[in-house]
């Protein structure tokens, strides 16, 4: 669940306002999209001419197309349009519905990721099934060219370092295609099953931020992979409910407690095909959380992870067949953080990686025998991108700078700083106020970002080092032709400000208040909650963590919408977010209430009509903020909601809760079972039937719990979604109508909507 903030998508209201434009449901989902021109995937070309990107088609947003923009000469082309060459995909793989559903990209179609040549002379992307490349040193008319062409789909396709190869998955084994000639072969065989070869396993995907099982080396002899065995795994029987029937999914899914995948490391050559293991099986039920090989293709530097999370080993592997030797650990009482900042600096023979011993993540400089030269950054702050991203941007090694992306001006925000591998005090490159996601140049001349506010839609321009905009990419201005323009005057920036916690921990808040607002009203409230372990949903930019305009959406209706990042979130440090160790739905529960007792303060805030939303980990805080505080909320929406901890994944689970063999009381404490005979407010529950996240079983066993105990709520499944289920138009208009009509009748009195 370290992902499983359910994605908002772009939501907004639905009560005409005199003189202004009307904004529903329907058009949230219509296209143009209402935050602009929305560029996503930016990367740059390695020689740095080109910057590359995806983008929503005109007609349909949910479909990508591929595009690139020139920088001499000032100029976007449309390289690749996905309906023109796919004018109907067909269905998914199971293979890769469940990697788009681990990545939250379920909801798209169309291009929805690519890869740039080493030379960049060609781009390699998966659509409806198949690989294609598109040559650039070729006319457009004869550019592209279909790599596959077979029935299975090819999921993970990578370029070789050196490109001359495409490797991909298919049919669970892993196979490399030569470009010259096109010449296929598989170098692994027997997946299939419950045996997977170069395939990231769920536990990997869903918890670890792991999405790939092999690794090139950087002078492409060799490649590295894992074999997943899933017949230790539990199966349980998930059924699937469907319009057209009902089928019965027989699911390896490793509950909390259960056993893990067998996780080997091999190693194939691919000059001659030979196999040989880096490791037999583990025996010590460890984790294998990240693999990377030394610049030098000699070793690979292995991340493995205990079962109990609370120690992380870096090994080097030689490839001469010697015992791996251990170049140091991490450890903390609680867990381990694992993250994906770890950049080789060939010329040094070091490189730099990030830790969290300080209390806060911190980057550090290693030799190569894992000696520690020094600490680069340090302070109270994070150097910290989006989750599960990486923060480390690039090194210019000649200068000595190292490039990151840090909370240091405010864990509300995200910028670009660098420091000197000498260490020091950093940067910032970023001047404006807002929200910075950045991709910077192969040769260090400059970068592109994206930056929003508040109040302003995503904008992309391209700066140099200095911080200096060269050329706007997409300058999303807000002018009569935007989308959002006919809503702008009716919709208004959220207030942040903090609050205190029982402890005296600083909690950052943001409230939308209703449109229209007269101070001499009363108004209800709603509550947005996530609160779930490292996920931050106060943020300054345009619609929050998720792009949504939900608090818009209920502004318009009448709503004010508050929003609080508890102790436990992320974005502020080890010791914030270990508060909850031991003890899931206790400080997070405490510190809402500390929110809604800060709304009570307002004199225009109805403390009578307060309701609560919240999606997968909201959801079940949603139940619990219900059950541990009867009276304050009257009316409650939980999607997708965990309700026992025992039923939920081994990785993310024991990483708070530990072994429930070992820790029983955590699990009791935690379960939503525990006080629900309290539960007092309205309820609706939401929930996709073939959701393989949080099994529809959660949502069945608290209806079966709530009936016993004459608890009045409401259902609303739906057949054969998935976890995300409200980021698709058809459920997503549906269910946020349906949500909105019920706090609509439980807050307001108003109607169904038409």
């Amino acid at each position: 669940m370290r992902r499983i903030l359910f994605t908002l998508l772009v939501v907004a209201g639905l009560v005409p306002v005199a003189g202004a434009a009307t904004l529903t449901v329907d058009r949230l989902f219509a296209a143009p999209g209402l935050q602009g021109e929305t560029l996503r995937a930016l990367r740059f070309s390695p020689d740095g001419r080109l910057i590359s990107y995806l983008k929503p088609s005109a007609t349909e947003p949910e479909v990508f197309d591929l595009w690139a923009y020139d920088i001499g000469r000032r100029q976007h082309r449309l390289l690749v349009a996905a309906r023109t060459l796919a004018p109907q995909e067909r269905a998914l793989s199971a293979e890769e519905e469940a990697r788009r559903e681990r990545a939250r990209t379920a909801a798209l179609r169309g291009i929805i990721d690519y890869a740039w040549s080493p030379r960049g002379d060609g781009l390699l992307f998966p659509l409806d099934g198949d690989l294609y490349w598109y040559d650039l040193r070729a006319a457009p008319g004869s550019a592209l060219r279909q790599l596959t062409d077979s029935a299975a789909f090819e999921t993970d396709p990578r370029i070789s370092p050196r490109g001359r190869y495409v490797s991909f998955i298919r049919n669970q084994d892993l196979h490399v295609l030569e470009l010259a000639t096109g010449r296929e072969r598989a170098l692994t065989t027997g997946g299939g099953g419950l045996i997977s070869h170069g395939v990231a396993e769920f536990i990997a995907q869903e918890e670890m931020g792991r999405t790939t099982g092999y690794w090139w080396s950087p002078d492409e002899r060799h490649v590295a992979f894992t074999r997943v065995d899933e017949s230790p795994v539990a199966e349980v029987e998930r059924f699937e409910l469907h319009v057209d029937g009902t089928r019965v999914v027989r699911q390896r899914y490793p509950a909390a407690g259960t056993a893990n995948a067998r996780v080997t490391l091999g190693l194939v050559a691919l000059a001659d095909g030979t196999l040989r293991w880096l490791e037999q099986d583990v025996e010590d039920d460890s984790y294998l959380a990240r693999v990377n090989w030394f610049p030098e293709s000699d070793a690979l530097l292995v991340q493995r992870q205990s079962r109990d999370q609370r120690q992380l080993d870096l090994l080097r592997y030689a490839l001469d067949g010697t015992a791996p030797r251990l170049l140091f650990s991490e450890a903390r009482p609680t867990w381990v953080e694992l993250h994906s900042d770890l950049l080789f600096l060939p010329a040094r023979r070091q490189f730099v990686w990030a830790s969290q011993r300080s209390g806060n993540r911190h980057l550090y400089l290693y030799g190569y025998d894992g000696q520690l030269a020094r600490s680069l950054t340090g302070g109270p702050w994070d150097v910290e991108a989006e989750r599960q991203q990486a923060a480390l941007r690039g090194v210019d090694e000649q200068r000595g700078r190292l490039y990151f992306m840090a909370t240091e001006k405010s864990p509300l925000e995200r910028h670009l700083y660098y420091v000197s591998l000498q260490g020091g005090a950093p940067r910032r490159v970023t001047q404006a106020d807002g929200w910075h996601e950045v991709s910077l140049a192969p040769d260090l001349r400059g970068f592109v970002q994206t930056r929003s506010e508040p109040a302003r839609p995503p904008q992309v321009s391209l700066h140099d080092l200095s911080g200096r905009r060269i050329a706007w990419l997409a300058e999303n201005r807000l002018d009569e032709s935007h989308p959002y323009q006919p809503y702008r005057d009716t919709l208004e920036a959220p207030e942040f400000g903090t609050l205190a916690a029982a402890d005296g921990t600083t909690l950052h808040w943001q409230l939308q208040r209703p449109q229209g607002f007269d101070p001499t009203r009363r108004y209800p409230v709603i509550i947005m909650v996530y609160g779930g372990p490292g996920v931050q949903t106060v943020q300054r930019r345009f619609g929050g963590r998720s792009g949504s305009l939900i608090p818009q959406l209920l502004a318009q209706r009448g709503y004010a919408v508050f929003m609080l990042d508890n102790r436990g979130s992320g974005g502020r440090g080890q010791a914030f977010a270990e508060a909850l160790h031991g003890r899931l739905g206790g400080v997070e529960v405490a510190d809402q209430l500390r929110g809604v007792d800060f709304l009570r303060t307002l004199p225009w805030i109805d403390p009578d009509r307060v309701g609560v939303y919240g999606w997968s980990y909201g959801g079940y805080l949603t139940l619990r903020l219900m059950s541990d505080a009867p009276g304050i909320y009257r009316a409650g929406v939980a999607g997708a909601p965990v309700t026992d901890w025992r039923l939920y994944d081994t990785h993310y689970t024991e990483r708070y809760l530990g072994h429930p063999a070992l820790a029983p009381t955590n699990y009791e404490a935690s379960s939503v079972f525990t006080q629900l005979e309290h539960l007092d407010g309205r309820l609706l529950l939401v929930h996709g039937m073939a959701d393989d996240n949080v099994l529809f079983t959660h949502t069945t066993r608290l209806i079966d719990q709530l009936t016993r105990l004459d608890k009045r709520f409401e259902v609303l499944p739906y057949p054969g979604a998935r976890h995300a289920a409200l980021s698709f138009a058809d459920t997503g208009r549906h269910g946020w109508k349906t949500i909105i009509d019920f706090f609509d009748r439980h807050l307001l009195g108003a109607g169904e909507l038409p």
